[in-house]
């Protein structure tokens, strides 16, 4: 994505132009305009000269954002952090707030001597020097004088009012300058005319024209709007006060060790490969590795855990985290923008260029939303005049439609709550990468968990070690160990830590091979013999040989307490013969993490079914899944095949997955809300929407209850922007003027407008108040009735094992017997296995179906 600074911008109605002119241009797929930001993020392959040409056409301007162009792709380059918090608009928002202030004070210094003169005098006889004294047509010049210099000092309104209309899109600047600019030469007129009076003699006329000036309105609105837009900008900046504190913890020089000599550098100077030390209470500079030292680090910048972690040798570190205790020395590997709290930043800068599928419902009416307006106050002017009313009543009612309107709340309805949430987020250890990530995880009506490295530790050890009858443990143990050291699987690092504990010696291994989904297999030359070495699952072992009845029955046993067996095979060639054989087996137990079961619970709570989807075998995962206390278990799925189970949930709800391991991948980005674990594999945390930093599952829970908050914040924006729109213009326009005596001020519609986009931005403010538990569990996503049918499907499918089947004519009548029994819909019956999968219409006793398979003359065993 290449980002972009847009210039010229004042409300909804700009950013739909921006957005709408860069979609046409050819070679762009996709663009998202932020009005909280004044930023564009495009996708596609346009250049970006003809990008910025659109957006000039359009009546703005643009320019490629430094940070998003060359950040830190030369180390001598480097912006650094801070160079990304000035492209982010940090500067140029402080320096906007200042513009501000200063109109703002000028603008206000003008208008009480305005005030003074009109109001003052004429409402409350403030006094006046002499030869003022009955001289209206003076005092009348005074007020359109300080009006004049009030609507200078606020050109701005003017000349992006009058541009917008020249280029077909008039904006919230358009309104303003109509309502002040009708105000100020309508009063002009009635000035002429009261010279006019003046030399006609008449007193009367010159003191009722005099009533019908609205130079202090003119001047009025514009402060009143400025005063509103300088609200605006304090409360947008305060919405990026999460990205900021992450920019502020960047490090500026980092130690590096030179020939035994420490010196100080600036940060951006370090290299890959460098050493430098961090003594006690200083920040990591870069992320690295710990190559000498113990100490405990502070992650609570990244991971938002406050508990400090111990760390020794080889451990793993991370720019802006915190050295507690001891004096490291570590070697740098990723700088710059490599470096986790670049990362970081950089997703939650992006999530902020993109756009929720929520905003289109705004970005629809602020297209049109100006153009309706001031349509909307030529009828009302026209209307008054035909039922009779006097010229000024009637254009102070037009007038008074044009300030009120505000097309800003309803462009910064969604991204400043979207800001917020996800600065929000970041702070608790939860990116969201973009703004679809953030709402559709609020809209979560199925979690698909997988099992190793998300429910579980991921850290299994071995349990137990079953040799086969002609074959010793040493033995198996080393061939399983040869197999299992080029594995990066789990298991495999549990059968090679257990090795290593026994001192056991690796053997070189050649042709090594991961199945995937099944197990590893290899080539070990042993005394002049070559040994094809197979491992893995049961299923796949039982293509190469028989398992023995003994150890069939250890492996039931040991699935049944939630046990992983590895399975290990040889194939011998010796003399041009081979010969196959059974090793053994290897049990693998990995352990549920603490907050597991008290997260799934949760999620129940909120009205969430959990799946786990896991590739180890049916036993082993449902002694987890029950301890887990997930909804439903789905076993033995191989890698492509999660998908596949995904697209399927996904036809009965909203479906988030969360996973660690490549072969989640595919799930991750099929689901509709991704989540990888993070101190998952790089490609699960690159294939998620949303990623973790503690890796633990009760964050999942905190990403969908923020997503639900936000959410709500975001349907709370959207409703008080429509409400204040629909219910204030008809007031303006004078509808209820006959019925309810209710009428407004041009001046008081502009206060209205000027606060209703200060309502919406202090609104998302609330944000930062989130807790990450709360007792009271809301529920804004209804929970689908069609969710129920995870456990239906669950209840109307039974599984039995059948003994005495041999063949596939066994197979048919047992399938006839079963189909025979009213509630049975279907039966399919796999001899091989001794199973019998049965789908049901209703309940069906296990009795009746025992009695089937009896009578039909085989044995039901369960």
């Amino acid at each position: 994505m290449e980002k972009y600074d847009v210039t010229g911008m004042s409300c909804a109605a700009c950013s739909a132009r921006v957005e709408k002119a860069v979609t046409k241009v050819p070679g762009v797929t996709s663009c998202a305009v932020s009005l909280l930001t004044n930023s564009m993020g495009v996708e596609g392959t346009a250049s970006a000269a003809d990008i910025i040409k659109a957006v000039e056409n359009a009546g703005y301007g643009a320019e490629i954002q430094k940070a998003s162009s060359s950040a830190c792709e030369d180390s001598s380059e480097r912006t650094s952090i801070e160079g990304k918090a000035n492209a982010s608009s940090s500067a140029s928002k402080d320096s906007e707030i200042t513009k501000l202030v200063k109109r703002l004070c000028w603008s206000v210094f003008f208008l009480l001597i305005l005030m003074y003169f009109s109001m003052g005098h004429t409402m409350w006889n403030f006094p006046l020097p002499t030869w003022f004294n009955g001289n209206h047509v003076a005092i009348s010049l005074v007020q359109m004088i300080f009006a004049a210099i009030v609507m200078l000092i606020n050109k701005k309104f003017f000349i992006s009012g009058t541009k917008s209309v020249l280029h077909g899109s008039p904006n919230m600047d358009t309104l303003v300058a109509m309502g002040s600019g009708i105000s100020f030469i309508y009063s002009t007129v009635v000035l002429f005319g009261m010279t006019d009076a003046v030399i006609a003699a008449d007193n009367k006329k010159i003191m009722s024209l005099m009533h019908n000036l609205y130079f202090e309105s003119a001047a009025m609105i514009l402060t009143l709007i400025t005063v509103g837009k300088l609200l605006e900008a304090i409360s947008k900046g305060r919405t990026t006060d999460a990205l900021k504190s992450l920019m502020k913890l960047a490090p500026k020089t980092a130690i590096i060790l030179s020939d035994d000599v420490e010196k100080e550098v600036p940060v951006e100077s370090v290299k890959p490969g460098d050493i430098f030390v961090v003594r006690p209470g200083q920040n990591i500079p870069v992320d690295g590795f710990i190559v000498e030292g113990n100490t405990s680090i502070n992650e609570s910048a990244l991971t938002g855990e406050s508990i400090p972690v111990d760390k020794g040798a080889d451990s793993s570190v991370s720019a802006a985290t915190i050295n507690i205790s001891g004096y490291i020395k570590c070697r740098a590997t990723r700088v710059g923008k490599d470096t986790t709290l670049s990362q970081i930043i950089q997703m939650v800068s992006d999530a902020a260029a993109t756009k929720a599928p929520i905003a289109k419902i705004a970005d629809k009416v602020s297209g049109i939303f100006v153009p309706a307006v001031i349509l909307i106050a030529a009828v009302t002017f026209t209307i008054w005049l035909i039922l009779g009313a006097e010229l000024p009543f009637a254009l102070s009612h037009a007038i008074a439609v044009l300030v009120v309107s505000c097309p800003c709340a309803l462009g910064l309805a969604t991204p400043v709550a979207i800001m917020v949430g996800n600065g929000v987020g970041a702070k608790k250890g939860i990116l969201f990468k973009t703004s679809a990530a953030l709402e559709n995880a609020g809209r979560t009506q199925i979690v698909v968990l997988d099992k190793t490295g998300t429910i579980t530790k991921g850290e299994p050890v071995v349990t137990d070690i079953v040799p086969a009858d002609n074959c010793g443990a040493t033995e198996l143990l080393y061939k399983a160990y040869a197999l299992e050291s080029k594995s990066e699987h789990p298991l495999a690092k549990a059968v090679v830590i257990e090795a290593k504990k026994q001192n056991a010696k690796i053997p070189e291994i050649d042709d090594f091979e991961a199945v995937i989904g099944n197990g590893v297999r290899g080539k070990l030359i042993d005394g002049g013999n070559e040994i094809e070495l197979y491992g893995g699952k049961i299923d796949y072992i039982k293509k190469i040989t028989e398992i023995p009845d003994a150890l069939s029955a250890k492996i039931e046993e040991l699935c049944s307490v939630g046990k992983t067996p590895l399975v290990f095979a040889e194939n011998i060639k010796k003399d041009e013969k081979k010969t196959v054989r059974i090793l053994g087996l290897i049990a693998v137990a990995d352990v549920i993490k603490e907050d597991s079961p008290e997260a799934i619970s949760e999620l129940a709570r909120l009205n969430i079914k959990t799946v786990m989807l896991t590739g180890d075998n049916e036993k082993t995962a449902n002694a987890i899944g029950q301890k887990a206390g997930v909804s439903k278990i789905i076993s033995g799925v191989l890698p492509d095949a999660k998908a596949e189970n995904i697209k399927k949930l996904k036809k009965i709800g909203k479906v988030m997955m969360v996973g660690d391991g490549i072969n989640d991948a595919p799930a991750l980005t099929t689901a509709d809300a991704g989540v990888a674990i993070g101190a998952g594999t790089d490609v699960a945390i690159d294939a998620a929407d949303i990623v973790l930093m503690k890796s633990k599952l009760s964050d999942v829970v905190t990403a969908i209850r923020l997503s639900r908050s936000t959410l709500k914040n975001i349907h709370e924006n959207l409703f008080w922007a429509f409400f204040y729109n629909i219910i204030l213009i008809p007031i303006a326009a004078g509808a209820y003027h006959h019925a309810f005596g209710l009428d407004m001020n041009p001046m008081l519609g502009a206060a209205a407008m000027s606060l209703s986009s200060f309502c919406v931005v202090t609104n998302a403010l609330r944000l930062n108040f989130f807790r990450v538990k709360n007792k009271r569990v809301s529920a804004v996503v209804k929970q689908s009735e069609n969710v129920n049918k995870i456990n239906e499907e669950s209840d109307m499918k039974k599984t039995i094992k059948v003994n005495g089947m041999m063949c596939e004519h066994c197979e048919a009548h047992v399938k006839e017997a079963l189909e025979k029994i009213d509630g049975v819909e279907s039966a399919v019956a796999n001899h091989k296995k001794g199973k019998v999968v049965i789908t049901m219409t209703k309940d069906v006793g296990k009795d009746a179906l025992k009695n089937a398979v009896t009578d039909a003359g085989y044995d039901f065993i369960g």
